[in-house]
């Protein structure tokens, strides 16, 4: 039986920038590191007040295909990760370096009060900022 999402993997152009902007922006903490034979090491963040990691692996090579754009790739695959937060203006304001891909839009239209931009991480992978996303 599924319990949670646990964790999600990401391979890093350079961990330690990685982790430092997830945790200062996002509220990650390091949990653990697990040292690999090969002298590699996994680093796992956890997500404040929650079950939830990012496990960030050392890339061995460049990206094939280019950055992604608006919202994330349109091909199948991972298109981007969303965090929920009570202001987006405001955390925006907050998160540094701060790249916007798109928006912030509004979507009242679809769900009074939903706000939402994209930004890009340390790594060029999207991320999305939301607020006043509900459930039908």
């Amino acid at each position: 039986m599924l319990q949670i999402i646990s964790q999600l993997a990401l391979t890093c152009k350079d961990q330690k920038t990685t982790e430092d902007w997830y945790c200062k922006n996002f509220g990650f903490r390091r949990a653990r590191v697990a040292k690999l034979p090969d002298g590699n090491e996994i680093i796992f963040i956890k997500m404040a007040d929650s079950s939830f990691y990012l496990e960030l692996f050392a890339a061995d090579q460049d990206s094939p295909v280019d950055d992604a754009i608006n919202d994330g790739h349109t091909f199948p695959g991972f298109r981007h990760l969303a965090f929920k937060v009570d202001d987006v203006d405001k955390k925006l304001a907050a998160i540094t370096p701060l790249t916007i891909t798109l928006g912030p839009l509004d979507f009242d239209a679809f769900i009074p009060g939903w706000r939402t931009a994209w930004i890009k991480d340390p790594d060029g992978r999207i991320i999305e900022v939301s607020q006043g996303f509900t459930d039908e």
